[in-house]
């Protein structure tokens, strides 16, 4: 189970990578992307919307690297730590991977931006060595629920 433990971890590190990535290219896209003559990045609907990610991008990195640490360190909470990050980040990953083809609009989709390929990498990697209600699965019988 170590080995597919620190799979899982380097699969969530890169899913945080990807998303770091896909939120960059909004909030790119958000400032120079005009519309009634104003960035689409001042509209108060859109900017809640980047929090939210930024949000869950950095609950991502915070549990990535507690599960790094804890197989590095070779900590008997290494397990339980390995399947809440792989639950937070596929989560998150879906969640920041959609909201930033949905502030693309219809050109997300086109091979003309790649913020479309974060989102097919998102569906894939959220699969990859377990889905999240299986790591969630994973976590609470570690706790002992």
């Amino acid at each position: 189970m170590s080995r597919l433990d620190a799979a899982t971890a380097g699969l969530c590190a890169e899913m945080l990578g990807s998303m770091g990535r896909a939120f960059e290219m909004t909030l790119e896209h958000l400032k120079s992307r005009q519309q009634f003559g104003v960035p689409i990045g001042s509209f108060q609907g859109l900017k809640h919307r980047a929090a939210q990610m930024f949000i869950e991008i950095e609950l991502c990195r915070t549990t990535v690297m507690a599960a790094v640490r804890a197989l590095d360190a070779g900590d008997d909470e290494a397990q339980a730590l390995v399947s809440l990050a792989k639950a937070r980040c596929s989560d998150a990953a879906m969640l920041v991977a959609n909201e930033a083809v949905q502030m693309f609009g219809g050109v997300g989709m086109t091979d003309e931006y790649d913020i479309g390929f974060y989102l097919k990498r998102a569906r894939a990697a959220q699969l990859t060595f377990g889905d999240a209600a299986w790591h969630r699965a994973r976590w609470a019988r570690l706790r002992g629920y």
